[in-house]
Order: structure tokens, then C-alpha cells, then sequence
């Protein structure tokens, strides 16, 4: 049995590093893992108030289901991150650019 590196998989089924099918792939795959990280973020938040998903949902003008949605990671736009930490009381955050500094979001 031969077995195969995670690079040799990628290469092999989305393409090499530097191909445009790797480089989308690559993008999609952080942009899913920011969006899991901010899910995070917001029921961590939540949790700590003692906020059930149906509160937060109220504050938000959004139904449970939503809630669950955001905090799960699937598809969070920029509006809807700041709602959420908006009703949870959060009174400002910020962006890390790396390089180019840190942006104030609200």
C-alpha cells in the first residue's frame, strides 16, 4: 500500500501550488475557517452573558435558526458580524491587516 502526503493529495485533486484551481481552493478553505473562528467568537460571547441563541436572536431582529447559522460559520457577511456583536454589547473591534495595521470596524 502506498501512502501519499496531504501536499501529494492536494496536488493530485485541486492542483498544484500556484495553479488558479489551488489558489481559489486555498482562499475558499480560509475564508471558511475566518468564518468558523467568528462563529466562535459570537457563542462564546453569547455563552459568557448567559444568552440562549432565541435572546440573542431577539436583540439581533432575527429568529433562532439564524443564530445557530452565524454561530456555526456558514455564510457570515460583514453586517451580520457586526449586529451580532452590536446586541451583545460589544462596544468596538478591530481587524489585524498584518502588515498594514489594525481597522477599526465599529
Amino acid at each position: 500500500m502506498k501512502l501519499y502526503t496531504q501536499e501529494e493529495v492536494l496536488d493530485e485533486i485541486v492542483g498544484s501550488i500556484g495553479t488558479p484551481e489551488r489558489d481559489e481552493f486555498e482562499a475558499r478553505l480560509k475564508k471558511e475557517v475566518d468564518e468558523y473562528f467568528i462563529g466562535e467568537a459570537i457563542k462564546e460571547t453569547r455563552k459568557k452573558q448567559g444568552l440562549t441563541q432565541e435572546q440573542l436572536g431577539e436583540r439581533m431582529g432575527v429568529k433562532k435558526s439564524y443564530v445557530s447559522k452565524m454561530e456555526s460559520g456558514r455564510n457570515i457577511a460583514y453586517s451580520t458580524i457586526m449586529r451580532a456583536f452590536k446586541a451583545l454589547g460589544v462596544p468596538s473591534a478591530s481587524l489585524d491587516l498584518g502588515s498594514f495595521g489594525r481597522v477599526a470596524l465599529w
